[in-house]
């Protein structure tokens, strides 16, 4: 996948986070692997799909240190404003998230 190009599978999930964020849901978004790639690219105004990024950036609790790392974009999701999280080996804690009551849907 080039960062050029947003596969329709992309939009789609950006749709449904808007959806249940729209409908007053309490929603909590973690990018995670290769999805680490796109924080600093959609949190470019210049983007095309920066609108869509910027409805949902209220419910982004952060994105994957590990994962960050691994995919070389570490200090671009530093630079967003976004917070890494790592508080299990490095990634984020899920169960943290279920021990809390949330279901964990992933796109």
């Amino acid at each position: 996948m080039t960062l050029s190009s947003y596969p329709t599978s992309r939009l789609t999930e950006r749709r449904r986070k808007k959806e249940f964020h729209e409908a007053g849901d309490t929603v909590t978004l973690i990018f995670d692997g290769a999805g680490t790639k796109w924080v600093g690219v959609l949190s470019n105004p210049d983007h095309r799909l920066h609108r869509n990024f910027a409805a949902v950036r209220e419910t982004i609790a952060g994105a994957c240190r590990y994962c960050a790392v691994a995919f070389g974009v570490k200090e671009e999701v530093q630079q967003s404003g976004i917070p890494l999280l790592g508080e299990f080996e490095g990634h984020p804690s899920i169960r943290k998230l279920v021990s809390q009551g949330y279901q964990i849907i992933t796109f």
